[in-house]
């Protein structure tokens, strides 16, 4: 039977890891830690993932700062705003939540942000850090693939791994994080032009799915005895859901219902560990930077 992999109880795990840090921190005379988001627009989706971030801090005990501007901001404001929190003391992290409009540049506005406030991990100087095996802010949500890797004692050392996705946010960075000594996977770094994507799967020993395809990869792909980690988050059409749609991940979970087959879940999976590494990014800045 397929073992489901679920990840509310590791979130949930890393979350007491940080509050309970936090609490120490605090007894010892110190401040909190602290966090400051900036939202731009009015997207929806953006507008979910900022409470949920918001909700996760207050649960940890870091303080947390809004900063709220209209859809039409213009990109020196953001800017400006950014090099403030950057010289302010009492901020540990920035947090730019994306999307952003289509009249700013992304790529600039992360460039800006202070790499050791970087609790994203997404600006070049913590890239180079981590491509180099060296300590720095990385993206959550590899970080949170590595967290429930751990908390299910799934081994990665001298296992065959196969990467499905090459993003900045996710594919790149995994791959570079397993091959990394304390990890030592043979990593594959697989992509939607790779040919007979069966071949590169089907012997290997962990698949990392992180391409946003809904249901690309069945249980015919996969070994008996892997483990699969669905990064993905697809909706897809349902009109028997109130909502329409249904959440599905990259891989086609009920095909695995009959095998030895250790797979996330979607929903329920990797999505829930993203916010719960931002904490944790948040509290280590803040050891960074104060040097405690």
């Amino acid at each position: 039977m397929v073992r489901r992999l679920g990840c509310k109880s590791v979130a949930l795990d890393v979350v007491e890891s940080v509050k309970s840090e936090v609490e120490d921190i605090v007894k010892k005379g110190f401040r909190a830690p602290s966090l400051a988001v900036i939202l731009v627009g009015e997207d929806p989706a953006s507008k979910t993932y900022v409470k949920n971030k918001t909700l996760r801090a207050k649960e940890c005990g870091i303080v947390n700062y809004q900063h709220i501007l209209c859809g039409e901001t213009e990109e020196k404001e953001l800017l400006d705003l950014i090099d403030s929190l950057n010289e302010d003391d009492g901020v540990d992290g920035i947090l730019v939540q994306l999307p952003l409009p289509k009249h700013i540049d992304e790529k600039k506005v992360i460039e800006r942000i202070s790499p050791d406030k970087d609790v994203d991990g997404f600006t070049s100087e913590n890239g180079g850090r981590l491509l180099k095996g060296e300590d720095g802010l990385f993206p959550c949500t590899p970080l949170g693939i590595l967290e429930t890797l751990r908390f299910y004692s799934i081994d990665t050392a001298g296992k065959d791994i196969a990467v499905v996705g090459r993003s900045n946010i996710v594919g790149k960075p995994i791959a570079n994080l397993l091959m990394q000594k304390g990890y030592d996977g043979t990593v594959t770094v697989c992509n939607t032009k790779t040919q007979n994507l069966k071949a590169h799967l089907v012997d290997k020993d962990i698949v990392i799915l992180a391409v946003g395809k809904p249901r690309m990869v069945d249980s015919s792909f996969i070994k008996d005895g892997a483990a699969v980690i669905d990064v993905g988050i697809n909706r897809i059409e349902d009109r028997n859901s109130e909502k329409g749609f249904r959440l599905v991940g990259d891989a086609d979970y009920e095909s695995f219902k009959d095998r030895d087959v250790a797979i996330t879940p979607v929903p329920g999976g990797i999505g829930l560990m993203t916010v719960a590494l931002l904490m944790k990014n948040t509290v280590k800045a803040y050891r960074n930077r104060k040097g405690i």
